[in-house]
């Protein structure tokens, strides 16, 4: 008896695959270890705290380091997610020659009400897998900043050791620069 598995891509096919035009120019998609998933769309709450949360980090930050907007990280052989924001390290070559891997990025951050348990599960797994010290989460249905650190592996999964809530009122400290606060009345719709 044959058993039916689905076709699993790596990044070098799937960056193949992006070259011979295969997806539609405005296809939102990400790899996510290994399978090519359709993103969903955003709503305005969703577009607003992303713009929002970009401009603030933008102004806190000054150059200390480059923030990604929806733009692709290479987390090992078989993921490239595009997480709503990326804080990672500045580079000489601005990130022409690759996209941040896990040794460049200090911060992953998505924007979540649809894809609440999609990024509760599947991509906080992903990113605690890949050693991603820091993950933020603006839940926009509960209204919070879930913020996870020190990624450890279960038995038979990777989780967060840490997780604490923020309200719309708090602020919170950006993780690899203690000095900088980001108050989170500035950013939530």
């Amino acid at each position: 008896m044959t058993s039916v598995t689905p076709k699993r891509f790596s990044l070098a096919e799937y960056h193949r695959l992006i070259e011979l035009g295969f997806f539609q120019e405005n296809e939102r998609i990400e790899l996510i270890r290994g399978q090519i998933i359709q993103m969903a769309a955003k709503c305005t709450p969703h577009s607003v705290c992303n713009t929002l949360l970009f401009g603030e980090l933008f102004t806190l930050l000054q150059g200390q380091a480059t923030i990604r907007n929806q733009e692709p990280i290479i987390l090992g052989e078989d993921s490239e997610p595009e997480p709503d924001l990326a804080i990672v390290r500045n580079r000489s070559d601005r990130y022409l020659d690759s996209h941040p891997s896990i040794a460049d990025i200090l911060l992953v951050i998505e924007v979540s009400d649809s894809t609440l348990k999609y990024d509760r599960e599947t991509k906080l797994s992903l990113y605690s897998e890949s050693g991603i010290d820091d993950y933020w989460l603006f839940n926009l249905v509960a209204n919070c900043l879930e913020a996870y650190s020190q990624p450890y592996q279960t038995q038979d999964s990777f989780e967060y050791a840490n997780r604490q809530i923020y309200l719309p009122n708090n602020a919170i400290a950006l993780p690899h620069f203690s000095s900088l606060t980001l108050d989170l009345s500035n950013v939530f719709p």
